[in-house]
């Protein structure tokens, strides 16, 4: 019956994806430029394309925009649902919705807000499937990784799907926060060994972060330090003869600066990480905010295709790995001296 349903739901959404778009009301631009609003853009998007009776209704939108108004509009939505959580049903990678959503939504954004540009595109391949390796940072929602995303369908055709964190995923608070299983349906692959293989068995692009959650970890002192790359990537690049294609983002330290992670905290709520910073009071004020960042310029350099030299042992492939690694730090640096050249020039 609930497959039923899901299947009814994703037709649903196809023929209203083919047909009449998504369109920017004057609440919707007020949004975009009030990052509180961030949240009430990904979400009423999504209805528009799917019927969503747990949704947020108008009034519940309003609040988001209030100081503190999110909490009152989180006990309403839970008392009209009757006490429970949202339903939980579409789960199924649909590349139109993906399309809608990257064309409606993120275009904006990332034109506008992180001005996102993509570096060295001759050192693209021609053909996809490739494994999309990124340093992946800004202790927030991964707004490096989306980005990328963007940029690569929009130059390449691509249908790249991110690998994410299962907090994404599973996590009782992201019912509330964001549609249900948004991620799945926007093409995230969960971050376990068994769905990474088998989405790079079935010829899948995959947007993959070495550093695992290493990455986000490390916070503000640590900023565009490799930390140890995982192994599992180039494993499965060589048993599936998939390339790996480097990316070196500069900018995205700075989606949330300043940050620290509270082990502790981030251990007792089951998070992936728990950032603080100058910036927690109004996260805390507006806890919608949660999606947004700081406005910055996000630039991506693109790496030459790297082969894998076929190995038997892991002990070998670890040490490839971390030349990769090794390599690509010494990169990020030539590519910051740059920057800071440039800085001074100007």
């Amino acid at each position: 019956m609930i497959y039923q349903h899901a299947e009814k739901l994703l037709k649903t959404q196809q023929e209203k994806a083919s047909g009449e778009g998504y369109r920017f009301s004057w609440f919707d631009w007020c949004c975009l430029w009030y990052p509180p609003g961030w949240l009430v853009l990904f979400n009423r998007h999504w209805q528009h394309y799917h019927a969503d009776p747990d949704g947020w209704n108008w009034v519940e939108y309003g609040l988001f925009l209030v100081p503190g108004g999110f909490y009152i509009a989180l006990l309403m939505r839970w008392l009209r649902l009757g006490c429970r959580s949202p339903r939980q049903e579409v789960d199924e990678f649909n590349p139109q919705y993906q399309k809608a959503f990257r064309e409606e939504i993120l275009a904006p954004i990332v034109k506008c807000y992180f001005r996102a540009e993509l570096q060295k595109i001759h050192n693209l391949p021609v053909q996809s499937p490739v494994i999309v390796a990124m340093n992946h940072a800004g202790m927030c929602f991964p707004w490096d990784f989306i980005t990328l995303g963007y940029l690569l369908s929009k130059v390449q055709g691509w249908e790249v799907q991110p690998l994410a964190s299962e907090t994404l995923f599973e996590h009782p608070w992201m019912s509330w926060w964001l549609p249900p299983k948004w991620s799945q349906v926007l093409g995230a692959v969960r971050a376990e060994k068994g769905d990474f293989e088998k989405a790079i068995a079935q010829g899948k692009t995959l947007l993959y972060a070495p550093e695992g959650l290493r990455g986000p970890l490390k916070g503000w002192k640590q900023r565009y330090q490799l930390q140890k790359f995982d192994v599992s990537f180039m494993q499965l690049s060589d048993r599936y003869h998939i390339p790996i294609l480097p990316v070196l983002c500069i900018g995205s330290e700075s989606l949330h600066p300043w940050t620290v992670n509270l082990k502790k905290l981030q251990r007792l709520f089951k998070l992936p990480f728990l950032p603080i910073s100058p910036l927690m009071i109004m996260l805390l004020i507006f806890p919608s905010m949660g999606v947004w960042a700081m406005r910055t310029r996000l630039k991506y350099f693109i790496q030459p295709v790297q082969k894998v030299n076929p190995v038997q042992r892991r002990g070998a492939t670890y040490k490839q790995v971390q030349q990769l690694r090794e390599k690509l730090q010494i990169q990020i640096m030539e590519l910051l001296s740059h920057a800071e050249a440039q800085r001074r020039k100007e």
